[in-house]
């Protein structure tokens, strides 16, 4: 999966233009409004509910947890003409029909993708491999349903860097919670507002990243 900067969000995907579009339905709840777009006649409408339940279950945590100011209204759009799996700019998320079918099961990309939008670090001055890293991470801890597709983060295996990025970077992120709880959060922070450097590592934790990722390796359990 290739990485673009966009306005407002690095995403994992890049975005093609919705085509053809057949219907829309906006869903408003406790403050937040989603507006659903589709142009695949065959989806499911049970996976159709299950996306939008899904956004109103974690997307409000996620805002709770690191962003309480990110955007109220979002956008989903099930485009046949998208041929990724899914990705996020200004505030909507456009889900491959081709993933919808083969993957109906993976409810929680919608986890990872809103985490995106909830993110905002616009030109971001941090590396791709963190801003994904921290979107698994979330994707792990806020989740819904990540057994049913069963998606879960990877054993450490001796290959892995701390910059492969998605699961096995979020992996290392679990583990790093539970040795310095808040780290994420307050590197999600400074993604955010502009001020990280890789020294923020050292500073939160006593150590830099090589440094956490040797003792990650002595002993990876989370």
């Amino acid at each position: 999966m290739r990485r673009i900067i966009l306005s407002g969000i690095v995403a994992t995907i890049g975005i093609l233009p919705f085509s053809n579009l057949k219907a829309q339905e906006v869903i408003k709840r406790k403050g937040y409004k989603l507006t659903f777009e589709n142009n695949f006649a065959e989806l499911d409408p049970k996976l159709k509910k299950r996306l939008i339940e899904t956004f109103f279950v974690v997307y409000p945590k996620l805002a709770k947890e690191y962003n309480p100011a990110t955007e109220k209204n979002v956008v989903f759009a099930v485009d046949t003409a998208y041929k990724g799996v899914a990705g996020t700019s200004d505030g909507k998320v456009t889900f491959s029909s081709t993933w919808m079918i083969s993957h109906p099961e993976d409810i929680d990309v919608v986890t990872h993708e809103v985490m995106h939008i909830v993110q905002d670090y616009g030109r971001s001055i941090g590396p791709g491999w963190l801003t994904e890293g921290i979107a698994d991470y979330a994707r792990y801890k806020f989740g819904v349903d990540n057994a049913g597709a069963n998606w879960t983060l990877p054993d450490l295996k001796p290959e892995h860097t701390y910059k492969n990025s998605y699961r096995i970077t979020a992996r290392f992120f679990a583990w790093m919670e539970k040795v310095k709880p808040g780290t994420i959060k307050a590197v999600n922070e400074s993604l955010k507002d502009h001020t990280y450097t890789k020294d923020i590592w050292a500073k939160l934790t006593g150590k830099d990243l090589d440094g956490l990722w040797a003792d990650y390796i002595a002993n990876p359990e989370i």
